[in-house]
């Protein structure tokens, strides 16, 4: 009975309050709305006759480690031509709509559908993944406001855009806008971008070109042409030709066309400029973190790493020695990078002979450029297999290897499947310690060695070194040590560093502090460190690097890469047709590496990469040297006692040896028990722990058939002759242990006494 009285209420009132509701909904309206309109007027919105007067920019400005020499200032000297909508190419115009607004010419100065689309997509994405404004509201925000992001500033823009719309034509707001949008640097407005980019007015841009210049405005910093970030500038290019085609401004057969047009950008563009390629380094990494508005009025004071004395020097002196080596060898490009080991500084960025050398593509920077390493990398290998108990009088043979398991042991060919590298002057050496292989750069014993740690570990250790492009170990194989992978000569230089620096990584720096338009610091980049590699391992490395009796059966004894009393160490390396050339070094306070080649990477020709190298490195590294305080390298500590023979440097037993010729009841056998009981690193250790027990089964190892086969056909060539005529030619040790000239002149035959580098072997799978 109840419950029949309430619903009887419920449809005699419902009506009521129904008719309350909506007059409370209306009156909250009105009110609210009021509370709009009444905040709405106080706001201080400029007059639209400020549209004419231009802020003064107090641009970004980027300076070498003193704060004192300015390397670019980033919007000095703004160039801007206006030019009238008629006289600029349709095309630019309708890529401009279609990528920034293609409802231009249909919303009234804000398009509502497109701020809803923003504010879905950025809730989405969980940040600002998609703008809603449109072109005109771009005017307004480029020429009349600041950048300020609050609420009453967006509510200033969208009201001087319907104002604006009802004082300008649609045609003349987009005249002022590519009138005035920024294309990079201090280029501003589609005329003045037509001509630094194209050398052409704005009314012959092709299609390509248009959406080429239409992408850029998003972003002009980051997408510049000129740096780094050319994917994914192509990639908005081909958005914009995509848009245009969904819009109906071009055809089908026209966007494929634009798509795959060959556009050439000219390099003369940037002017005012010091170290160009460094500079523009930088100005990426602040395009990653500062939007294009704080950078051109926020007078920002960007202070580097560059020491531009250094700089100076090393830009002279590349430039010098390209043009030698581009009549010598048809090397038409260098880079070189100088780094401070210990500090992680960028002190020297050299990325090409010149800049603005449209020939060679100057502007690339291939100092940023994934190159193969050729012997360079050498060093890591062996650095790696001596953290794990090798020694550097570790013995190895450098004799011919088939290091396929898929293919018989004398099939001493490489082939698709089978894989037997040789020197670079095509002998080999017999039985060499990794110290005589690494400052030699022979080919075998690194391959050998890189076995020896495994590859994968290989690829982690140079990880750990910054390496970091070196990621493929199914497609490199063995052939990683001869340089079978890409790295950058950036990273390689502060590679090296970590040597110089004792095994202590130093985090890559650029940029020491940022300073406000005052001089007051805003950010300060302090120095990380890490360990990644044992001192005494990084000593090792050093002290075989730098041994000038160790290589000279490869440069000489009086080569450029003697520094004489001077602790410096060298690795120099090359790829097969001598496509790159290279050469690290590094002293205790410095780490130096240059790379010589053709950025198209055609071959070079008459001559060996320490021939077209070192010249420059040399003449740099004496430039920094004498600014450097002088530096020597630790001596490495090592304790041979308990070691196995053959990792302390001794392949023959010489005990053995020595009783057998005191004993002149002597036979044939005994002394060829003596010197067939020669056999492969792996005859005696297990690769994952050399100094642990030996190996219970060592042909158990997949690879010890095809390293034993060489070993035996060396010791019979070797010892054969000698065992059987009865007259062995040995000499009696002098100690009981092998020395490391006993173990050089046990080599078939010694390297040629030259100054010749290598070239290396091709970097094809194994």
């Amino acid at each position: 009975m109840k419950k029949t009285k309430k619903q009887s209420w419920l449809r005699r009132h419902f009506k009521d309050i129904v008719i309350d509701g909506l007059i409370l909904l209306i009156a909250g309206f009105i009110i609210v709305s009021a509370g709009v309109l009444i905040w709405i007027s106080s706001l201080d919105i400029p007059d639209l006759s400020a549209f004419e007067e231009r802020r003064v920019l107090q641009s970004t400005k980027i300076y070498d480690r003193t704060g004192e020499v300015l390397l670019y200032d980033l919007h000095e000297d703004v160039k801007r031509t206006s030019v009238p909508l008629e006289e600029m190419s349709r095309h630019v115009k309708n890529a401009t709509i279609a990528i920034e607004d293609d409802q231009f010419y249909n919303h009234f100065g804000i398009d509502v559908r497109a701020i809803i689309r923003a504010i879905l997509a950025n809730f989405r994405e969980g940040g600002v993944a998609q703008g809603g404004s449109t072109i005109t509201q771009q005017v307004i925000k480029n020429s009349v406001l600041d950048r300020e992001q609050t609420l009453s500033r967006k509510a200033k823009e969208a009201i001087l855009s319907i104002k604006l719309e009802r004082v300008l034509s649609k045609d003349e707001i987009l005249e002022v806008y590519l009138n005035e949008s920024p294309y990079g640097g201090t280029i501003y407005g589609i005329e003045e971008a037509a001509q630094s980019f194209f050398g052409k007015k704005a009314n012959e841009l092709s299609l390509a070109e248009s959406a080429y210049l239409a992408a850029l405005p998003q972003a002009p910093t980051y997408l510049s042409p000129y740096g780094s970030n050319r994917d994914a500038l192509e990639a908005r290019q081909n958005l914009v030709l995509e848009r245009m085609r969904v819009n109906g401004f071009i055809t089908i057969e026209e966007y494929e066309e634009a798509k795959d047009a060959e556009v050439e950008f000219s390099s003369g563009v940037i002017t005012g400029i010091r170290a160009p390629h460094f500079v523009m380094y930088i100005i990426e990494q602040l395009a990653d973190r500062f939007d294009e508005k704080t950078l051109a009025e926020q007078g920002l004071r960007i202070i580097t790493t560059l020491d531009y004395e250094l700089q100076e020097k090393a830009e002279e002196i590349a430039a010098q020695k390209a043009i030698e080596n581009t009549e010598k060898f048809g090397a038409t490009n260098t880079g070189l990078v100088a780094t401070d080991p210990k500090t992680g500084d960028v002190l020297v960025m050299v990325g090409s002979r010149d800049y603005f050398d449209e020939e060679i593509d100057g502007n690339f920077n291939v100092a940023l450029a994934s190159r193969q390493p050729g012997s360079v990398i050498k060093p890591f290998v062996y650095a790696n297999a001596w953290r794990k108990g090798y020694l550097p009088d570790t013995v190895l043979f450098d004799v011919p290897t088939q290091f396929s398991t898929a293919c018989q042991p004398w099939e001493l060919e490489t082939t698709d499947t089978c894989y037997a590298p040789k020197n670079y002057n095509s002998k080999f050496v017999g039985p060499v310690s990794m110290r005589n292989a690494l400052a030699q750069s022979l080919n075998i014993p690194a391959v050998k060695t890189l076995y020896l740690n495994g590859i994968n570990d290989t690829l982690k250790f140079t990880a750990d070194m910054g390496l970091t492009t070196l990621n493929d170990p199914q497609r490199y194989g063995l052939t990683l040590v001869l340089g079978g992978g890409e790295v950058r000569l950036l990273d390689m230089t502060h590679a090296y560093g970590i040597f110089a620096n004792e095994g202590v990584r130093a985090e890559p720096r650029t940029i020491l502090r940022i300073e406000d338009i005052r001089g007051n610091t805003l950010e300060e980049q302090t120095v990380e460190t890490s360990r990644v590699l044992e001192a005494n391992v990084a000593h090792m490395v050093s002290d075989v690097l730098s041994d000038n009796v160790a290589r000279t059966p490869l440069w000489g004894q009086w080569s450029l890469v003697n520094f004489g009393d001077r602790d410096v160490a060298i690795k120099s390396g090359s790829t097969n047709d001598l496509r790159d050339a290279w050469i690290m070094g590094y002293a205790p306070n410095i780490a130096v590496g240059a790379w010589v080649g053709n950025n198209d990477n055609s071959t070079m020709g008459g001559g060996l990469s320490g021939l077209i190298t070192t010249p420059m490195w040399r003449e740099f590294m004496d430039v920094a040297l004498e600014k450097l305080p002088e530096e020597t390298f630790p001596q490495p500590q090592i304790n041979t006692s308990g070691v196995k023979p053959i990792i302390r440097g001794q392949y023959i037993n010489t005990q053995l040896l020595l009783d057998t010729l005191r004993n002149s009841s002597s036979t044939d056998i005994q002394l060829g028990s003596v010197y067939g009981n020669i056999h492969s690193i792996l005859h005696f250790v297990t690769k994952s722990d050399p100094q642990g027990p030996y190996p219970a089964y060592p042909a158990n190892d997949g690879a010890y058939s095809n390293w034993e086969y060489g070993v035996r056909n060396w010791s019979q060539q070797r010892f054969g002759a000698l065992i059987r005529s009865r007259t062995p030619a040995v000499t009696e040790p002098a100690e009981e242990e092998a020395t490391e000239n006993e173990v050089s002149s046990d080599s078939e035959e010694a390297p040629d006494d030259s100054n010749d580098e290598e070239t290396e072997e091709d970097s094809e799978e194994s």
